[in-house]
């Protein structure tokens, strides 16, 4: 790729590249009384406490125990989920609820890990940060653009270093296909398809009318959170949150930020202009639409298009529930796409590349070229991993060159996640165009149009009513602040 293209990638791209190189070299390891009182030397341990510790939770702050950080403090409202993780980490005193963890013991942690169902991320992530706390947040960053735009803005203003749980994003196979793209080898992507076989729980569907006992050991106040007062129901923790609007973000959300972070980063992609939407129907009769608002639908195809240099824009096309792309002619027959379930497909003016779920597994297609290629190494790897990355940036502090160079921090993932949301605002929106209510409970699906997006105003332009998904309104009791 020449100079000249390079000089048009974006500011996220190019100070990847520079943060790249700046993970290759060392630091020096300074004693405490030279930073000064609220830094912590990275000769020390990072004391973190884990909000939401069961399941990925507790892989994370296993993950983070392996390297130089201690495991302070549990928090969940489950206690039956929380089980092995006490277990594990006997020392570590435990909470449900993390708003009284953080009042009584902020003097005693250094830093927070988020891992609760999506729409409490932000709560969590902001409190800790308010208190001056690193924080690692499990992917998608936010429920909501409007959250993930705040939380950005609160990482920096706290001056805390922040990581999301995308951990392609650390992995040899984004850097590698970067290297291809900056040595020109696929010319100028115009095009991208992005796939996924989630969901692998139930959506498209009503919510249940049967009320349920809720289990003795779950705080099921405290689990819902900032979403509405509702009675619980069966099949919806630990798992199936993830398939309703109240608490989960669908397949997008779930998969988009390990799948779309390798085109949003090679390609330097920021807002999205416009974005569009079909989704998957669940028949109830003749040609009738179930329409099921509470809930993700059972596929989608989402359509984004994204300014870059010159005027030109690259089309992304997100399908998820079993919609998979056409397969490249460049791919042979018995030769898997992406991995399978999941996968990129990068389209250029002069090839094509692919990748699967975090990047792995880079390819050029045809997969002849991968033998005759031999581009440089040109940005610096992570051989500690992404939480180690997180946990030596923390102990580093805030202007280190650490943090400098994390994979994953809200400067990047914040975009990422809004664009990711977006696709989410138009899924929710294709019901609200022009569809025709049966008086039967059913919708004829909506008119697929495109909305317009005033990313820098998180405002889409040309269809008002679209903008109510762009932020939530909390439960009483709960807030975000700033």
């Amino acid at each position: 790729m020449s100079e000249k293209k390079n000089e048009g990638n974006n500011v996220s791209r190019r100070s990847f590249l520079r943060n790249g190189a700046l993970a290759a070299a060392g630091f020096m390891i300074v004693p405490r009384h030279v930073l000064g009182r609220g830094f912590v030397a990275p000769s020390d341990k990072l004391r973190v406490a884990g909000v939401g510790v069961g399941g990925k939770g507790l892989g994370d702050i296993r993950s983070f125990a392996e390297g130089r950080a201690d495991i302070a403090f549990l928090c969940d409202v489950d206690k039956r989920r929380a089980a092995d993780a006490v277990k594990q980490f006997p020392k570590a005193k435990f909470y449900t609820d993390f708003r009284e963890m953080f009042e009584k013991e902020h003097k005693n942690f250094d830093a927070v890990s988020v891992s609760t169902p999506d729409h409490q991320h932000a709560v969590a992530a902001m409190g800790a940060m308010q208190l001056g706390k690193h924080v690692y947040v499990q992917k998608p960053l936010t429920h909501d653009i409007y959250e993930a735009r705040k939380l950005t803005e609160a990482a920096k203003k706290y001056k805390v270093v922040t990581q999301m749980g995308n951990q392609g994003a650390s992995g040899d196979g984004v850097r590698q296909l970067m290297e291809w793209y900056n040595a020109g080898l696929i010319g100028d992507v115009h095009t991208v398809y992005v796939w996924t076989d989630r969901p692998v729980w139930p959506q498209g569907i009503a919510w249940p009318q049967t009320n349920a006992q809720i289990p003795a050991d779950l705080d099921w106040d405290l689990w819902l959170g900032t979403a509405p007062k509702k009675n619980f129901v069966d099949n919806l923790v630990p798992f199936n949150w993830r398939g309703w609007w109240d608490y989960g973000t669908g397949a997008l959300g779930d998969m988009g930020c390990h799948l779309i972070e390798p085109p949003f980063r090679v390609l330097g992609l920021g807002y999205p202009s416009s974005v569009e939407a079909s989704v998957g129907s669940v028949y109830v009769g003749e040609f009738k639409r179930g329409y099921f608002p509470e809930s993700c639908p059972p596929s989608s195809h989402v359509i984004m298009k994204f300014p870059v240099k010159g005027g030109k824009e690259v089309t992304m096309h997100w399908m998820d529930g079993g919609i998979q792309p056409e397969r490249p002619e460049e791919l042979g027959p018995n030769e898997m796409m992406g991995d399978g379930g999941n996968g990129v497909i990068f389209i250029g003016t002069k090839g094509k590349m692919m990748c699967g779920t975090y990047g792995m597994n880079p390819t050029l297609l045809p997969t002849s070229r991968n033998k005759e290629v031999n581009v440089a190494q040109t940005i610096a790897r992570v051989p500690e991993g992404h939480y180690k990355q997180w946990v030596n940036a923390a102990l580093a502090g805030y202007n280190s060159k650490e943090a400098k160079a994390l994979s994953s921090p809200f400067d990047i993932a914040g975009p990422l996640t809004e664009s990711i949301l977006m696709g989410n605002l138009a899924i929710r929106s294709y019901d609200l165009r022009e569809s025709k209510q049966d008086g039967k409970g059913f919708n004829y699906p909506g008119r697929n149009i495109k909305l317009l997006w005033d990313g820098p105003n998180m405002k889409i332009t040309n269809f008002d009513a679209a903008n109510q998904f762009v932020k939530r309104t909390y439960r009483d009791g709960w807030t975000l602040g700033a």
